[in-house]
């Protein structure tokens, strides 16, 4: 991953709808939902789910396949953790204290100042 896409990752999830999107196309992977569906479970119209999740699809965030009549959408697994990836190692250079910090956040971790 190169700064550009991740900007561009970054600035996909940087909106309250839009993360919401991911995290219950999350919820229901591998399966997805459909642009209803994530409308109903965010609380948005469908018109403004469509939008977020057009932004969220030309970042590669997430990706749309068309089963019978809907679409159905569906997180791209590979485009979080290369995101996740790029901050870690590039942007924070593995830096153990931001390792650390990342375990202890899960819980996993010795409970660092983080």
């Amino acid at each position: 991953m190169n700064e550009a896409i991740a900007l561009a990752n970054l600035s996909a999830l940087s909106h309250p709808m839009r993360l919401r999107a991911v995290r219950a196309l999350v919820a229901r992977a591998p399966n997805g939902l459909t642009a209803g569906e994530i409308a109903t479970s965010i609380d948005a119209s469908p018109s403004k789910t469509t939008f977020h999740l057009n932004l969220l699809s030309e970042a590669g965030i997430v990706s749309s396949k068309r089963q019978a009549r809907h679409v159905v959408y569906q997180v791209e697994f590979a485009a979080l953790g290369a995101l996740l990836r790029y901050l870690l190692e590039d942007c924070c250079g593995g830096h153990p204290t931001v390792r650390e910090c990342c375990a202890s956040a899960s819980g996993d971790g010795p409970g660092l100042d983080c």
